[in-house]
């Protein structure tokens, strides 16, 4: 039967996976698998040890995939992670970059803003002994990679503690130093509704009982989790092409009259940030979609009411040139022939607005 809500997508081109990259195989076959044979992780009886022994198993291979040589709390995702990190710290005072998720400016409201210079890198200032600095290791808009370790060793310096929200990072670049770190499946490819809190040391949090060490309530998703590995185990030989692919987009926007954002600072290979000048980002959307390809503006988790940006704004970005921004991200699909296919759309479009505007 066919999915009625889902749009035919053979001939569509997507290029949003900073939203949600698609399932990757190995995840979907690692869950089918566990699907069809597991138990709750805390039962006591031999099906649930069984299945306690697989998520403790997984927990290895996901830290062995991360480079990480600590504790892992599982979590319903980055957000939950961020929560956890952020509520639950024992440190006096958040303190959190003016670029960070949404997410983290929910957990958070009343934490003091870090602020960015024009390219969108923190501005760290003085930090107390007892702060919890939360600063996004590459940020979701605009791909932009803060110098973590520089800030690290000045944080550690002064006694704080790091929080990093990895979830555009993870599985692509190396983990930062940092003693708190939010990562999400779905962002690398694993499902939806899972991710992880590494933690350096769980002294830094107040435990709340439950499940995971007593650091999150709930039973585990032994499923999701299990793909979540497998996703993470995938090698991702496709990331020095997409470096080659996003670096050939910049230069063909910016000779097509476009504006690429913080072009001279370090981003992450799979997010382009990218500003038609006299064309409202909600326009531009529309107009890709039409011509079947998918693209967003801002994050996922906030786009659908296409909100200015704050991330821009912090960047300094009028409210009318930060509302003609959209981003453009890369996964293991993308190829050379996607970029000419997008390409030949920003032209069409921007052509057509200067039609009009004459």
């Amino acid at each position: 039967m066919r999915n009625h809500w889902r749009p035919e997508l053979a001939e569509r081109l997507y290029l949003d996976h900073a939203a949600t990259t698609p399932l990757l195989r190995e995840a979907k076959l690692a869950m089918a698998d566990a699907l069809d044979r597991w138990a709750n992780p805390s039962s006591p009886h031999a099906e649930g040890r069984a299945a306690r022994a697989a998520l403790e198993h997984a927990r290895e291979r996901i830290t062995a995939a991360l480079g990480w040589r600590h504790d892992v709390i599982f979590t319903s995702g980055a957000t939950e992670a961020i929560a956890i990190a952020i509520q639950r710290t024992k440190a006096a005072r958040s303190r959190a970059s003016s670029v960070e998720h949404d997410g983290v400016l929910r957990a958070a409201p009343n934490a003091e803003r870090l602020p960015v210079n024009r390219h969108g890198i923190v501005q760290l200032g003085e930090v107390a002994s007892d702060d919890l600095m939360v600063i996004q290791h590459v940020n979701n808009e605009t791909g932009v990679i803060q110098p973590i370790d520089l800030l690290a060793y000045e944080i550690r310096e002064a006694g704080g503690t790091l929080f990093c929200d990895c979830a555009q990072s993870a599985g692509k670049c190396d983990l930062p130093d940092a003693d708190l770190i939010a990562v999400s499946a779905h962002k690398l490819g694993g499902p939806p509704g899972v991710g992880a809190l590494l933690v350096r040391d769980l002294a830094l949090l107040d435990p709340s009982g439950g499940q995971e060490r007593g650091y999150r309530g709930g039973t585990e998703n032994l499923p999701a989790i299990l793909g979540f590995a497998a996703a993470l185990e995938v090698k991702r030989d496709w990331l020095r092409e997409t470096e080659l692919l996003r670096a050939v987009l910049d230069e063909r926007i910016e000779a097509a009259g476009g504006e690429v954002i913080a072009d001279s600072v370090d981003r992450i290979a799979t997010i382009g940030a990218y500003r038609m000048p006299g064309v409202a980002a909600n326009a531009q959307l529309i107009q890709f979609d039409l011509a079947g390809i998918a693209v967003s503006a801002g994050s996922a988790c906030s786009s659908g009411s296409m909100k200015p940006s704050h991330v821009l704004a912090a960047m300094g970005f009028d409210p009318e040139a930060g509302g003609e921004v959209i981003r453009v991200s890369f996964g293991p699909s993308t190829k050379a022939a996607d970029i000419d296919r997008f390409i030949g759309e920003w032209l069409r479009i921007a052509s057509r607005a200067k039609a009009r505007a004459a």
